[in-house]
């Protein structure tokens, strides 16, 4: 009789092995793993070399005003003490000082020696002299008439000198103007009110109004050098002459702020001690730009 045995009461000892899937979850896991670590040292790196933020100020406008008080003396004067006894009639002499002051040398060269010959030769044309009588003149310290504080220091228009390029390269000269938002304006025998604007076209826009009343920008004009005939030349390209006119840089205020901003970041001294602030035009990929070349201080 044949011996018959039933397999499927046959039991296997249990066996572990390594999937496929195993091995790509694996793979991943350790990936993902890695680059965190990676991620994590790189910001630690960043974190630890990344150079000091520097707060930059925010431009702060200074608007100012005349001094005074309500009930202030409508005739006061400043007390002033001088070594010299009061004098009613006190004018200005010609006086050998035992100081020399020495001046601060202007950035342009050219400017300065037309001023200065300008100068001499109407002295020389009139033979003008200093003579009167040595003398002073005292306050009484009290305070002026007026309804506001006051501040001290120089206006922006009073302590700014700032360079543009030569009369030779007018169009430079023009596009630089252009950049800035910088209307030239002129005031004729009539009482009009001209304004040049998109100065590098031929001829320039023209704008005219017959009242300033509205007029709240900075406006500068030229104490000398050449670039005063080269205002002359673009109202020229106008039609419009202004040989015997002032003509006026009037500056919006975007501009005149970025000035304010670069004057203050040159050696962060107030507004209040600056006596002078020379700026130049520089050229970049963009255009243009203001740089502050040097200052000078009241102390």
């Amino acid at each position: 009789m044949a011996d018959r045995r039933d397999n499927s009461s046959t039991i296997y000892a249990p066996e572990m092995r390594v999937t496929q899937y195993d091995r790509v979850s694996s793979i991943l896991i350790a990936g993902v793993i890695g680059l965190i670590v990676c991620v994590s040292a790189l910001t630690a790196t960043w974190l630890f070399n990344r150079p000091a933020q520097t707060s930059e100020p925010i431009p702060v406008e200074l608007i100012e005003f005349p001094g005074g008080v309500e009930d202030g003396a409508i005739d006061e004067t400043l007390l002033v003490e001088s070594p010299e006894d009061p004098v009613p009639d006190a004018s200005l002499e010609d006086v050998q000082l035992e100081e020399v002051e020495v001046e601060e040398i202007f950035e342009s060269v050219t400017e300065l020696a037309d001023v200065s010959a300008e100068q001499m030769l109407r002295q020389y044309e009139t033979d003008a002299q200093s003579s009167g009588n040595v003398g002073s003149r005292e306050g009484s310290g009290r305070r002026a008439l007026g309804a506001d504080g006051g501040q001290s220091g120089l206006p922006r228009e009073q302590r700014w000198y700032i360079q543009f390029a030569s009369q030779k390269d007018l169009e430079v000269y023009a596009q630089q103007l252009e950049f800035f938002g910088i209307e030239l304006g002129t005031i004729q025998a009539d009482g009009t009110l001209v304004y040049l604007s998109n100065l590098t076209q031929n001829p320039p826009s023209i704008r005219k109004t017959t009242s300033g009343k509205n007029e709240t920008r900075m406006y500068m004009t030229w104490q000398g050098g050449q670039l005063k005939a080269a205002d002359q030349d673009l109202f020229r390209r106008a039609g419009i002459d202004v040989s015997v006119s002032r003509v006026l840089h009037f500056y919006p205020p975007r501009t005149e702020a970025m000035l304010a901003q670069l004057e203050h970041d040159y050696a962060n001294r107030s507004a209040t001690d600056i006596r002078r602030t020379y700026f130049v035009v520089d050229s970049t990929r963009e255009g243009y730009e203001f740089r502050v070349s040097r200052q000078s201080y009241f102390r």
